[in-house]
């Protein structure tokens, strides 16, 4: 058996805000089991776990496997890592349609990138906006020009649970619903999220709650799922949420949180599994000025920082 672990550190174009954090590298690591890949990087601001502690079961993990015992992690990413490097992967996937675009920043800024006739030849179907994050009245603002701009673009807004239940139903209140596609948490609460999607006829889908594992019911205000493996961990876990959005017909949508390269290809290999006709929420690549693997796959171990390597007979 063949094992390995890797630590990986990839600047962005621009430091990033996640949950009050600034970060210039997205950070991880990189398990090999049998020459098979899974990525383990916790996001901060949102995951539970630190990459050092990930580091600490990761290595456990592995030592496990050395022993010819079971790898039981606890922790979501290293769930995730290992799940994927010790999965019988189907064969002959459909490819996973094209994901479609995030907007990230201040929206004085995008406004003016936009003006230039981003998009106006060729508009995408759906557009991914984060919100709950600067003044409100420019964020409308922001909203009213990509609708006027992109009229046949709907929008995909994602407020990370950053308004309080007053706050939601204000933005809610003058949003132009025709244009929404759905809104991704606005409140903290499910209770919360629920009641602004009765007063104001939004549609809503289920992010965080789902990573929080927390309690949820069907609504018919409630339309979306959105999948992060990564932050769940356990991928039987998220097959198990694909299957009840199957018997409560809803959408999923399998989503990033800014890894790699190689783990955004894994994340592509579940979308084309799980929910081929739905664009994933994969655009997040872009961000990064690096990559860990080569165009074939490949990954360039040269370029990350070796944590352990053993091989033994098992």
């Amino acid at each position: 058996m063949q094992l390995a672990l890797y630590r990986y550190s990839l600047p962005f174009r621009q430091p990033l805000m996640f949950k009050g954090q600034r970060l210039a590298h997205r950070e991880g690591m990189l398990v090999s089991i049998n020459g098979q890949w899974g990525e383990i990087a916790p996001l901060p601001g949102f995951s539970a776990e630190t990459l050092a502690e990930a580091e600490v079961e990761s290595l456990a993990c592995l030592a496990a496997l050395r022993r010819g015992e079971i790898a039981s992690p606890a922790l979501p990413s290293v769930q995730f890592g290992f799940d994927c490097a010790q999965r019988s992967w189907p064969n002959n996937l459909p490819a996973p349609l094209p994901p479609y675009p995030l907007l990230q920043g201040a929206p004085a800024v995008l406004i003016e990138s936009l003006s230039a006739g981003r998009w106006q030849t060729l508009p995408p179907t759906r557009l991914k906006l984060k919100v709950a994050r600067y003044a409100m009245e420019e964020e409308l603002a922001l909203i009213e020009q990509l609708a006027k701009w992109l009229p046949a673009t709907k929008l995909i807004l994602d407020a990370n649970g950053g308004w309080t239940h007053k706050e939601a139903l204000r933005f809610c209140g003058r949003l132009p619903l025709e244009h929404i596609d759905y809104l991704e948490e606005p409140c903290a609460t499910f209770a919360d999220t629920i009641a602004v999607a009765e007063a104001t006829g939004v549609t809503i889908a289920l992010d965080e709650t789902l990573s929080r594992r927390e309690e949820w019911h069907c609504h018919p205000q409630l339309k979306t799922l959105v999948i992060k493996p990564t932050l769940i961990g356990s991928l039987s876990d998220c097959e198990a949420l694909v299957q009840r959005a199957r018997t409560g017909n809803l959408r999923v949508v399998v989503s990033s949180s800014f890894e790699s390269d190689l783990g955004l290809g894994l994340l592509a290999r579940l979308a084309g599994e799980w929910a081929p006709k739905e664009p994933p929420g994969l655009d997040t690549g872009h961000w990064l000025t690096e990559r860990l693997t080569t165009t074939t796959g490949e990954v360039m171990t040269e370029n990350v920082h070796c944590l352990s390597k053993m091989e033994n007979s098992a």
